[in-house]
């Protein structure tokens, strides 16, 4: 397994629309051992291809139970996903999120309460994963980074342009402190 690179907001990679896998070979397989290393050691719950320069539609999440017990569970909740697609959705939930590819930074979107995707395994079998609450999120998350669509781009123009503001100039001062 190898550490890939989480690609940083503005990345222009982080616009691309991933494509869809045609078969799960060594290359993906191995794309997503290196995938949940990578998000693991970023204590991340989701990670999407498209965050590490992979144009393939391709999801690893490991997102935490509520105890505080298990979220200390890390690889738990364990699923990687091929081709996911949202099939189905209801209600809604408004929820702090943040990104890996913009670290520090968080705000409030409103996202579907439950969502049911279709998606291959990472063996090429064929599951349809029902999800509540913050597995649904960290779905709808994942998902919407193989369409090259960030989360701030849920928000309203005002919010994201003073979200991109605040982030830019932390980036500036921690390039200066380094």
């Amino acid at each position: 397994m190898a550490l890939l690179n989480i690609l940083k907001y503005p990345d222009p990679f982080l616009k691309t629309r991933a494509d869809p896998v045609q078969s799960i070979d060594s290359g993906i397989k191995k794309l997503i051992s290196d995938m949940i290393e990578t998000m693991c050691l970023a204590r991340g719950i989701g990670l999407a291809a498209t965050q590490v320069g992979a144009g393939k539609r391709v999801i690893v999440l490991d997102v935490p139970d509520g105890t505080e017990e298990e979220r200390r569970e890390r690889g738990k909740n364990l699923i990687a996903l091929v081709n996911p697609e949202i099939i189905d959705a209801a209600g809604a939930i408004t929820y702090d999120e943040g990104c890996l590819s913009l670290p520090g930074v968080t705000a409030e979107v409103e996202r579907f309460s439950s969502v049911t995707v279709s998606a291959l395994d990472r063996d090429g079998g064929l599951s349809e994963i029902k999800a509540e609450g913050l597995f649904a999120i960290a779905l709808q998350h994942e998902i919407d980074h193989l369409d090259g669509v960030l989360f701030i781009d849920r928000l309203s123009r005002l919010k994201r342009e003073l979200i991109k503001r605040r982030y830019k100039k932390a980036m500036e001062e921690q390039a200066r402190a380094l």
